[in-house]
């Protein structure tokens, strides 16, 4: 799946206005090797772009300073924003103070917040990449993997998307060859959970199961989609916490649907099971539907044009 965007612009001028694409993400491994002495921990996952998606409208404003709406009420609007704050470090990136450029952030959220989705990344990193594009595209994507390391996490890999090994805090990245053809159906439970006080739990236990990393790259790279499943894992999946009993429940529905493989995405709390059938993906969202609102069968995405 291609990444839409949209622009509108006067010949001969940059564009005054576009539209940026934030295509959420899903683990398809997640391995927490060592806590570091930043208080950070090194991570090992293995990442896939999918296309549930939020949308931006990002417009050059005769006022200055930088404004951001969201039809979801409680997403703030001020720099605790990620999108906000992209916008910022990019205009600083060109040596704009931002009280003298007047940026306009509309954003239209599909992915759900607190579901380890990288949904606050994800828009941070279409606002790198649509003011790129709103400046005439002086950066490549390095430079803006870069900025993007120093406003999230995930905010690094959602620059570009597609299939990718992260390292470190998750912003050292490996390009893979794309994920082979399937559906993927996701279900968030009506909770978040926090990432700290996952890190916290991690931290204090002995974990017992890593994922087969080197396993799943293998099948990757010869398309293998059900050895992929049956490699899919989670280390937060091991904690004891009462509120992951729900997610083994949704994993039993996606399992008993014919899902490859199913495990909870990020710190969660949205759980998903990967399917060479898409009929069995949607029967599985449309039983989930009964007692989750969010449910969605997505397809993955490749990378995205910068």
């Amino acid at each position: 799946m291609e990444a839409i965007q949209d622009v509108k612009q006067d010949i001969g001028q940059k564009p005054a206005e576009v539209t940026e694409y934030a295509f959420a993400k899903l683990n398809l491994t997640l391995d927490v090797l060592a806590k570091r002495e930043d208080g950070y921990h090194d991570m090992l996952m293995l990442m896939q772009t999918v296309s549930v998606q939020d949308s931006i409208l990002i417009r050059r404003s005769g006022k200055p300073g930088i404004r951001a709406s969201c039809n979801f009420y409680y997403v703030p609007s001020d720099s605790r924003n990620l999108a906000v704050r992209a916008a910022e470090v990019y205009l600083a990136s060109l040596g704009e103070p931002e009280g003298q450029q007047g940026i306009e952030l509309q954003i239209k959220k599909e992915i759900p917040v607190g579901a380890g989705m990288a949904g606050g990344s994800a828009d941070a990193a279409a606002v790198l990449r649509g003011m790129n594009r709103l400046f005439g595209r002086p950066k490549g994507r390095k430079e803006l993997e870069t900025l993007a390391a120093e406003i999230g996490s995930d905010v690094a890999f959602c620059v570009a998307g597609g299939t990718a090994l992260a390292r470190g805090r998750g912003e050292i990245l490996e390009d893979l060859p794309p994920m082979p053809a399937c559906s993927i159906a996701i279900c968030k439970p009506g909770f978040s959970i926090s990432t700290p006080e996952l890190f916290r739990k991690l931290d204090q236990k002995n974990v017992r199961q890593h994922p087969d990393t080197e396993g799943m790259l293998d099948a990757l790279q010869r398309q293998n989609l059900r050895e992929m499943g049956l490699r899919m894992y989670n280390v937060f999946e091991d904690l004891d916490d009462r509120r992951l009993r729900c997610v083994t429940e949704i994993k039993s529905v996606f399992q008993d649907h014919g899902a490859l493989g199913a495990m909870m995405t990020g710190t969660g709390s949205a759980v998903f099971g990967v399917f060479a059938d898409r009929e069995a993906a949607e029967k599985s969202a449309e039983e989930l539907r009964r007692e989750y609102s969010f449910c969605r069968v997505a397809e993955p995405v490749g990378r995205l044009e910068i």
